[in-house]
């Protein structure tokens, strides 16, 4: 498989594979009992032998240095993992809108909507469960706001289209 999607995506792709399989494998082990019990350990023993060191600098130093390495390569791993993990959800959800018959699809990718674009829409939506609960009908709302998603979407298309135009003329 995974020489499947050497062929169909080039070799470049090798080292992402590869930190993808490393960083799921690290991210399974550090999360797990035994590095808890692992990690307590080397605490312990490392207060344990504060006495023999008279309390030196190089002891104080040994576990800053070792858990500020850790704290900075852990960091990396588990963006990774979460950064699969939440396009996974992602796309199963954006498939369950697309595949649950009556469902609004206009709903699918909202991911991709600018901070701004998002904020109003929450506004949008904040107001359309305000009416709900005075017992207002809502239903034009919720069709008003996805045909808002919608304009949003073909006005960021048509800025990036415009800048992305910009940027391959040639100077004046």
């Amino acid at each position: 498989m995974l020489q499947a999607r050497l062929d169909s995506k080039g070799t470049g792709n090798l080292m992402h594979e590869l930190f993808r399989k490393f960083s799921a494998a690290a991210s399974g082990a550090v999360g797990s009992p035994w590095a808890f019990i692992l990690a307590l350990l080397i605490i312990v023993v490392w207060a344990v032998t504060g006495p023999m060191f008279g309390y030196s600098d190089t002891w104080q130093l040994v576990i800053n240095t070792g858990t500020t390495i850790v704290t900075f390569l852990m960091v990396f791993l588990i963006q990774n993992t979460q950064n699969r993990d939440a396009k996974a959800i992602h796309l199963k959800l954006d498939e369950l809108i697309r595949g649950v018959e009556g469902a609004r699809t206009g709903l699918v990718d909202l991911e991709n909507l600018t901070d701004e674009e998002l904020d109003h829409l929450q506004d949008d939506f904040e107001r359309i469960r305000a009416r709900a609960e005075r017992g207002k009908r809502v239903t034009g709302d919720v069709a008003e706001a996805e045909e808002e998603i919608g304009e949003l979407r073909e006005t960021r298309k048509r800025t990036e289209a415009a800048e992305a135009g910009r940027e391959t003329e040639p100077a004046a």
